[in-house]
């Protein structure tokens, strides 16, 4: 059996600020519906009551629980699935707490349970992220896209991808400091 190392997914403050938000929103939305709800008005209905309910219970199952990395692939561990990263193709991985920086979201979550989707930072370009804590962020370089993930143990992680990838060793990357445990 191949070797596999496990990695959780903490929440940075930044994550649980903009949840906090987001769940603060919809949930006011969906209180405001109830409270001011016209009789026989399906629309308002449909916008202020099931519509913030269905974003919130859609935006829980991608939650991002933790990292299965495996020689040939790495799984980003959903509520209950996986989202699936071939490692074909990877030329470089490194550990970057700056690499989101000034991130721009072109598409995706920006924020609700997770930071998932297609993003543009000025320091890495466009990127794929499935984010928790954008300070732990591990740069995966490939030919033709980059990936952003951040393990509970960035360091860790790169020393692990890099040996079991035969990658040639690049340092820590970024300012080569640990994460904030906070």
């Amino acid at each position: 059996m191949d070797k596999q190392y496990l990695y959780d997914a903490p929440w940075g403050l930044l994550l649980r600020a903009m949840t906090l938000l987001s769940i603060c929103l919809l949930g006011g939305m969906v209180a405001i519906g109830l409270g001011n709800r016209p009789s026989g008005a399906f629309g308002w209905d449909l916008v202020m009551i099931v519509l913030p309910l269905a974003m919130l219970v859609v935006a829980v199952f991608f939650t991002i629980r933790g990292y299965l990395l495996f020689p040939d692939v790495l799984f980003v561990q959903r509520l209950g699935w996986y989202s699936k990263i071939p490692l074909d193709g990877l030329l470089a991985a490194s550990f970057d707490p700056e690499a989101t920086k000034r991130m721009i979201r072109r598409f995706g979550n920006g924020g609700m349970f997770c930071f998932a989707g297609s993003f543009k930072s000025k320091k890495i370009g466009p990127f794929r992220a499935f984010a928790t804590d954008l300070r732990r962020a591990v740069v995966l370089q490939f030919a033709d896209r980059t990936i952003v993930v951040t393990p509970g143990d960035p360091i860790d992680f790169v020393e692990k991808i890099t040996a079991i990838r035969g990658l040639a060793r690049t340092g820590a990357g970024g300012d080569g400091g640990s994460p904030d445990k906070s």
